[in-house]
């Protein structure tokens, strides 16, 4: 019953999670694009307002005039009704903890810690968990209080601590779990960005302008600043969100090294779109970055696996199933935190082995399955298996 509770908590999270997500990189998004598509106010008097640009569009059959000020309309006081956008973010990464919780911490023995990688207690795995977030953000943070106008640096040195911390956290748990986490140290250097700079500088303004004060430009400027940073980090958290389904990236043996490419060539095309909206076209900025993921895919493919060897008897291939697999892959699992068959693939029978023949010779082969080798299969047993697909993967010899 636990584990079962546990499976729809997981779903409801999940789902929250990317609701949540959607919303906020989706704000993210649209005022990133509107405030680099701002022109002049065309109007004397917008200007003498204190209007710094503004944009027309069109969407849904209705027109719409986005007016920016820097430091708040002059001469007339703030509406009261001003929309925040907060929620998004703290939504968002509130559920992204929750998931962390229910899949890599409650099931840290199964999903967050690799023996071959690092002995750990699941209290070790979690406090070390813990403690490379907090550590991320700390260390971003630093970063930008002490470098503020040194925009190349700051850029240059948050990648240097993306990727040391991507190349960290892959030395101390699975390569699943460090993918989840690297994802869960962006997200909360932005979520954290959003509750300790933006929100609050924001508020400060509000009240200077309220109080008739001037207005203080910095805490707008600092918001700025991690308002564009967040923005580049939305595509390379957004792969990480979904690796988990591709363990071709995660399960490689340079799987750090594929999730730097992939960071990187996410922030190219990023980049692409920022400087689009100014109107700016890049076109090298996508292609490298197509470009990027191509030469993955050229050195990622797998080596063809010799089918011309001693033929392989089914028999060899369900014993080695029976043995490494079924704890998980059956109808009643019998691993502890397993209610049901991951994705609900069941190896019991000779006819589902044979349905997930492909999928299952692909993440034995790369090591992925079973989770962090918890059944301790070998290496023979995963080239028995990869023979065995590749002479065709009969079940009725």
């Amino acid at each position: 019953m636990e584990s079962y509770l546990l499976d729809w908590a997981n779903l409801l999270v999940r789902w929250l999670h990317l609701i949540a997500g959607i919303a906020w990189i989706g704000a993210s998004f649209y005022f990133v694009m509107l405030d680099t598509s701002l022109r002049p106010p065309k109007k004397p008097e917008d200007a003498k307002r204190g209007v710094f640009g503004e944009l027309w569009g069109v969407h849904g059959g209705g027109f719409y005039c986005s007016q920016k000020f820097l430091t708040g309309p002059k001469d007339e006081p703030l509406t009261m009704d001003l929309h925040w956008s907060k929620w998004e973010a703290y939504t968002t990464w509130l559920s992204g903890m929750g998931m962390l919780a229910i899949v890599y911490w409650v099931g840290a023995s199964s999903y967050l810690i690799d023996k071959q990688v690092m002995v750990l207690t699941p209290g070790m795995a979690i406090l070390a968990s813990v403690t490379t977030l907090v550590a991320g953000w700390a260390i971003y943070d630093l970063l930008c209080r002490n470098l503020m106008g040194r925009d190349a640096l700051l850029a240059g040195l948050v990648f240097i601590l993306v990727m040391a911390g991507n190349w960290l956290l892959h030395q101390l748990f699975s390569a699943r779990g460090a993918y989840i986490h690297v994802g869960a140290m962006l997200g909360t250097i932005m979520a954290a960005n959003v509750f300790f700079h933006i929100i609050p500088g924001q508020k400060r303004m509000v009240a200077q302008i309220r109080a008739g004060q001037p207005v203080d430009p910095r805490p707008g400027m600092v918001g700025k600043q991690r308002s564009v940073h967040n923005t580049y980090f939305t595509l390379p958290v957004l792969f990480i969100m979904i690796s988990n389904h591709y363990p071709m990236t995660y399960a490689n043996k340079y799987g750090w090294l594929i999730l730097a490419v992939m960071m990187i060539a996410g922030v190219l095309i990023r980049q692409f779109f920022v400087l689009r909206h100014r109107g700016q076209l890049k076109w090298w900025l996508p292609a490298a970055g197509v470009a990027l993921i191509g030469l993955l895919i050229v050195l990622m493919a797998p080596k063809p696996v010799n089918a011309d060897g001693d033929k392989v008897g089914f028999e060899s291939v369900r014993a080695v199933v029976q043995k490494r697999c079924i704890a998980c892959h059956a109808a009643q699992p019998t691993w502890e935190g397993f209610a049901q068959p991951p994705k609900g693939v069941m190896l019991e029978t000779p006819e589902e082995i044979g349905q997930h023949a492909a999928k299952m010779a692909e993440t034995v082969a790369s090591g992925y399955m079973p989770l962090a080798n918890l059944t301790q299969i070998t290496d023979e047993e995963r080239a028995l298996i990869a023979t065995w697909f590749a002479q065709g993967a009969r079940t009725d010899d």
